[in-house]
């Protein structure tokens, strides 16, 4: 299982760039069956909350206010983050890690996952590369790994929270 990658700072688009290759492989982690796959959801659940949480408060306004991205495409965000943490607690629900329900869960939640991976680096972070000055991606880098590593410290993982989170999500 990949550790938990250490919140370093730097260019903003590389840092969600590592931790979208980090998801990757820890879904790969889930569909074997010899992994701990408790061990491993619980800090894909981790670094997920806090990764969507950073990027919706630190992330997606700045490059709102340089213009690199619009209010669509961080509401477009916004939604598939919560299509994901939905089918993320969904997984997290479920008691038994070897059993078909766990499977179908974590396809469902693959799925969300690397939909919204794959259009947030086309839409959002390719914009980001182009229009926004490297100071600034940097400055945000910064920003971003500072709020991630409060959130991973705060245990944002945990199954209460991730309930809480989907709950407010639910209401908006």
């Amino acid at each position: 299982m990949p550790k938990i990658l250490p919140a370093a700072g730097g260019d903003v688009v590389e840092i969600i760039l590592a931790d979208h290759r980090w998801f990757e492989e820890a879904l790969r982690e889930l569909r074997d069956v010899r992994s701990d796959r408790s061990a491993v959801l619980a800090d894909l659940a981790t670094v997920l909350i806090a990764h969507a949480e950073a990027e919706e408060s630190k992330v997606y306004p700045a490059l709102r206010n340089k213009d690199a991205i619009d209010a669509e495409e961080v509401e477009h965000s916004e939604h598939e983050h919560a299509e994901g943490n939905d089918a993320l607690l969904a997984l997290m629900e479920v008691d038994d890690t070897g059993s078909e329900e766990f499977s179908e869960k974590l396809h469902e939640l693959s799925e969300a996952l690397t939909h919204h991976l794959d259009e947030e680096e086309r839409d959002v972070l390719n914009p980001a590369r182009t229009d926004v000055a490297e100071d600034v991606r940097r400055r945000l880098g910064d920003v971003f790994a500072e709020e991630r590593a409060r959130l991973i410290e705060s245990g944002c993982g945990d199954l209460a929270n991730v309930r809480k989170v989907v709950a407010a999500e639910q209401q908006n």
